[in-house]
């Protein structure tokens, strides 16, 4: 006598909310897609078949799907699609993001010191951000070197710990000569800001503001396309996992049912799919 067996396996891909931008464009495939078919095998897989659909669909997600003659592979092709549509979106807001505070720092923070150079490592942004104004580098203008002692500037800052970390007491300044002078010193040159990277935010707070919450949309935007990543890799393990499930289930002329479902986000709900795959012996 025969009987049938249901299993079910639920392979769920989590997106994480869209951007306000993104929630609110219309996808073309906003509304729930389904499948249902059977597939019948009478005659046994050989074991060198088993591995390329699963390959196919590691390397494409939803094609070796398409190859067993699997419709639900358009659920797998429609999220890659829609992944990569918000990677290179996210990527572009970085992008966009970071052109707008560095000519903010151009234009407004670094002006008034006629700087040559437009661009240079993120680490500087950041401390542009920090604090109003750079100070400094050296306030004699002969051939002395005496640091900036304003703690409220980024390289006064710097020089006090310097002096906090090299001088057995900040407030008592070594001979210029001596050892711990020259340590202080040579730490300070390796992290201060040079004549070219001023800034000054004095008389421009809200542009600062401005400036900060740039980086941080930047920052955002990266962040957000290094997680699409993440998705587009899940995407293509389980796409090659189904495959592989449904190539061993198939075997042995087992009759397979999958029924697949996939739905989008809406606001703070996450994109995510379903499928359910009844075997009968």
């Amino acid at each position: 006598m025969s009987r049938a067996v249901a299993a079910t396996l639920v392979l769920s891909a989590l997106m994480v909310p869209m951007s306000s931008m993104a929630q609110r464009a219309e996808t073309p495939w906003t509304s729930r897609y389904t499948s249902s078919h059977s597939v019948q095998d009478s005659v046994p897989v050989k074991r060198t078949t088993t591995w390329p659909r699963p390959l196919a669909s590691l390397l494409v997600p939803g094609s070796g799907q398409f190859l067993a003659g699997h419709d639900r592979g358009a659920m797998y092709v429609a999220v890659e699609a829609l992944l990569l549509v918000r990677f290179f979106g996210f990527q572009a807001e970085g992008r966009r993001e970071g052109d707008r505070y560095r000519d903010l720092a151009f234009t407004v923070a670094r002006a008034a010191f006629d700087p040559s150079v437009r661009d240079t490592a993120f680490t500087y942004f950041e401390q542009v951000s920090k604090f109003a104004e750079s100070g400094p580098f050296d306030l004699d203008p002969g051939p002395a070197f005496i640091p900036p002692d304003d703690p409220s500037s980024y390289n006064g800052s710097l020089w006090l710990l310097a002096k906090e970390t090299f001088f057995a007491d900040p407030d008592s300044l070594p001979g210029q000569q001596s050892e711990e002078y020259q340590r202080a010193v040579a730490f300070y040159r390796q992290r201060a800001v040079g004549p070219n990277f001023r800034w000054s935010w004095r008389n421009a707070g809200l542009e600062q503001d401005l400036f900060r919450r740039t980086i941080r949309q930047s920052d955002e935007g990266y962040r957000q396309a290094t997680q699409q990543l993440g998705f587009l890799l899940v995407n293509h393990l389980i796409s090659a996992v189904d495959a592989v499930i449904s190539n061993r289930l198939s075997r042995n002329g087992r009759r397979v049912i999958v029924d697949t479902a996939v739905w989008p986000g809406e606001d703070q709900m996450p994109v995510g799919w379903r499928a359910v795959v009844q075997i009968g012996f």
